[in-house]
């Protein structure tokens, strides 16, 4: 069960990363469709914060945390975290390494 809750709160980070600007720029009109590097920077991200949390969260007990359904959803909040904060990076990362248009 934990981990389960582990790897669907990284999914559900990366994703809600991945889907806020997605639906900001679609709203504003800037686009039309979902594009693959969405779906690479989630795809990036989602693996990072797999490994990472694999790594990281086997010494992360949920009797740290609570027991029951509170130490469940803060489990679960600690994971989507994650997930969310790997894509921003890997966002990131493809913007300052990206190449500026026109030869600037």
């Amino acid at each position: 069960m934990e981990l389960a809750l582990k790897l669907l709160g990284i999914l559900f980070g990366v994703l809600a990363r991945t889907l806020a600007p997605y639906l900001r720029k679609l709203k504003q009109g800037k686009v039309k469709e979902f594009k693959n590097g969405y779906w690479l920077s989630a795809l990036a991200a989602f693996i990072l914060g797999l490994i990472t949390t694999l790594l990281i969260f086997p010494k992360f007990e949920i009797a740290q945390i609570g027991p029951g359904v509170e130490g469940m959803v803060k489990l679960f909040s600690t994971a989507f975290g994650f997930g969310f904060a790997w894509n921003s990076l890997v966002n990131e990362t493809a913007k300052w390494t990206e190449k500026k248009k026109g030869g600037q």
